[in-house]
């Protein structure tokens, strides 16, 4: 009964489901490309497919809510609350969302990699150390002393930063990428 009665829509459903997937492969391809091509560790690559899926995953939500006959303003209702909910949430949590933010931009647009030596402009906490991990809310530094210093994201594209050797370790430890 419940297939005859959906017939077209879960057809439809099909088609988009198939579709995402490809869009998916596509994407993850491109992004590896473009990580192997700057130097980029796999850990940071899995934490960009993961962020890639979740974001098509909830495209695909939407609409599979519409094939199935949701209404704009039933689903308009339901994500205005949903976002207010959220927005006094995240509001809380701004830090975390620009740390991550930052990540995002940085896995695409960042000048230096995990094994250059940097050198950090901060008037009250300047840094020289080498990059020791890219997460997705903060660097791992090594200072010359053998300490661990983590960094937050946001804060390294707000502050001038200055590469003072290239690739200065050769030994980088591979992360699982299970931190999210």
């Amino acid at each position: 009964m419940f297939l005859s009665n959906f017939q077209n829509e879960l057809i439809v459903s099909g088609i988009v489901i198939f579709s995402i997937l490809i869009i998916r492969f596509i994407t993850h391809f491109t992004i590896t490309k473009i990580a192997k091509k700057n130097g980029i560790n796999e850990a940071r690559i899995r934490l960009m497919r993961r962020y890639i899926t979740v974001t098509l995953f909830l495209i695909v939500l939407l609409i599979e809510a519409f094939i199935f006959g949701a209404e704009f303003k039933d689903l308009a209702l339901i994500f205005s609350s949903i976002f207010a909910i959220l927005g006094i949430a995240l509001f809380a949590i701004w830090s975390i969302l620009s740390n991550v933010t930052s990540g995002i931009i940085m896995f695409f647009n960042f000048p230096y990699k995990v094994g250059d030596k940097i050198s950090i402009h901060d008037k009250d906490f300047p840094l020289e150390a080498i990059i020791e991990d890219i997460r997705a809310f903060q660097l791992h530094l090594r200072l010359d002393n053998g300490d661990l210093v983590t960094y937050p994201n946001n804060l390294m594209l707000q502050k001038a930063v200055t590469l003072l050797e290239k690739d200065a370790i050769d030994d980088v430890k591979e992360d699982d990428g299970e931190a999210v």
